[in-house]
């Protein structure tokens, strides 16, 4: 309890000048809705398409982020470079099918398959039947194609298909819906997620597991040489609780082939340096994703908010942090300013960085990163003087004490912290930047405005962005990142994780 008061003593002391802080609140009023407009209105507009990761919109972005840096005099630290580059692999569907009788059912035409394996040619395995896949657990999978009678989520079939995995099973064919009309819609609806390019790291490790095949029922009951009418009466047995009826078919072999198309692709990170004073070895971190999801069905999804609120937020903070410099007002510690890439496609800007740090991780103070600030969501219409927290609390104590005192003291929003729940369903807390800051227990901040109706579609406009909140949150960032770099001692995370954190 003692240690408690003193941190929270302590908090309070370092706030004493800063209540009164005008320097501080000078620098912050240098970012400007007018500015911010200007940065957003290059980054969300049309000529950009969408800044997807490794494409030309993109490497403009980069261009772009990279210039501003230089005229503000931030220094490139990677030997006077700004691009952190490196090699991804994209890999698409390539000559995929399965074969029912002596016709091909190719992939996203007749049969869907999801999976990035490849069977080195045409493969041909025993299958077996396993109804509605609940007893998984007390069949014999090794080696086999298991095929399913299943409907529900994504999630679901994920689940599945680690348990089928987990059985030794080669294959996982899927039935999920009630006939080829059916089945052709799902297709139709499918089609762009499953026929899509992925993009990651090199996985040089030999993908031991098979995919999963959609096929309709009709294929289905082709397969296992029985009539449809027959298979639904068996599926609605077993969740009847009869787990002996689906054991009377007996499957034959399945042919399939898969096979994937591998290209590499450039990709960087954007960063500039400030060098601090007298603690200059200590690095705060700001950072936003500056890449969004291209052009999907003919249409530009310019990314207002997703992520050009933040990256456009970062760079106004940085030019109020290099015109404090200027004045000769710190910071006393160093300020990296990093645009990431690859956010959309699994964090992988963030990642590379953190497994490729250009100041050591154990030197990282905090990371303070910023993505969609420029929205209000529709739990807020009523009082939009808000912006949502997420991890302030997670790894520091201190931490959070300092950024409600920031809030009080600066800005006066309403911190929401819902997203932070542990038990919130959307996981926020791992699904942008900051999370491989805070696996490696660097203490974050991730500041939000919450999921609105134009996510992720090509209705996220400029046209939408609240210029005056959106000013206001980059000055939070800014305020609480002056704080971190200035105060007398570095803030500790006394929440230490295991040395092993995945995501959730």
């Amino acid at each position: 309890m003692k240690k408690r008061l003193l941190q929270l003593a302590l908090v309070i002391f370092s706030f004493g000048g800063y209540a009164q802080n005008e320097t501080a609140i000078k620098f912050a009023g240098t970012i400007t809705k007018e500015d911010l407009y200007g940065h957003l209105s290059i980054l969300a507009s049309d000529a950009l398409e969408g800044r997807e990761t490794g494409k030309r919109g993109q490497k403009m972005a980069a261009a772009y982020i990279r210039s501003y840096f230089q005229e503000l005099g931030l220094s490139g630290p990677l030997d006077g470079k700004y691009f952190q580059q490196f090699d991804l692999e994209s890999s698409s569907p390539g000559d995929t099918y399965v074969m029912i009788g002596s016709e091909k059912k190719i992939n996203g035409e007749t049969s869907l398959y999801w999976g990035k394996n490849s069977s080195e040619g045409e493969k041909t395995l025993p299958a077996v039947y396993a109804g509605n896949g609940s007893d998984l657990d007390n069949m014999d999978l090794k080696g086999k194609a298991v095929i399913m009678s299943l409907e529900g989520s994504f999630q679901l079939f994920r689940k599945i298909k680690k348990k089928a995995d987990e059985k030794g099973a080669a294959l996982v064919v899927i039935v999920n819906t009630e006939n080829q009309e059916k089945f052709n819609e799902r297709i139709a609806g499918w089609k762009n997620f499953f026929m899509g390019a992925s993009l990651g790291f090199s996985d040089k490790e030999e993908i031991t597991s098979g995919g999963v095949f959609f096929i309709s029922p009709e294929n289905a009951a082709a397969i296992l040489g029985i009539k449809m009418e027959e298979m639904s009466k068996i599926v609605k047995e077993q969740e009847d609780g009869d787990n002996t009826a689906y054991k009377k078919i007996k499957a034959g072999n399945i042919t399939y082939k898969t096979s994937r198309n591998i290209k590499t692709v450039q990709t960087e990170n954007v960063l500039g340096f400030l060098e601090g004073t007298d603690k200059k070895d200590e690095i705060v971190v700001v950072t936003a994703h500056y890449d969004h999801i291209g052009i999907i069905g003919g249409k530009i999804n310019n990314g207002a908010d997703d992520d050009a609120s933040g990256t456009s937020s970062l760079l106004e903070i940085a030019e109020a942090f290099v015109k404090a410099k200027e004045e000769g007002k710190g910071p006393r510690r160093s300020i990296l300013f990093m645009t990431v890439t690859g956010e959309e496609k699994g964090l992988l800007g963030s990642q590379y960085y953190v497994k490729n740090p250009v100041f050591p991780l154990e030197n990282t103070v905090v990371d303070l990163n910023i993505d969609m600030v420029g929205r209000i969501d529709p739990e807020h219409e009523e009082k939009s003087d808000y912006v949502y927290l997420v991890g302030s609390d997670r790894l520091s104590t201190e931490l959070h004490q300092i950024s409600e005192k920031v809030n009080e003291t600066f800005t006066q929003f309403d911190l929401d912290y819902t997203y932070n729940e542990e038990s919130h369903p959307d996981r926020i807390y791992y699904r942008s930047d900051h999370w491989n800051f805070a696996k490696n227990n660097i203490p974050i901040i991730f500041y939000f405005n919450g999921v609105h109706e134009d996510y992720h579609k090509s209705t996220d406009t400029i046209d939408k962005i609240e210029f005056e909140l959106l000013t206001k949150r980059a000055q939070l960032v800014f305020h609480t990142a002056w704080v971190l770099a200035n105060r007398e001692q570095r803030i500790v995370a006394d929440k230490i994780q295991g040395t092993k954190v995945e995501r959730k």
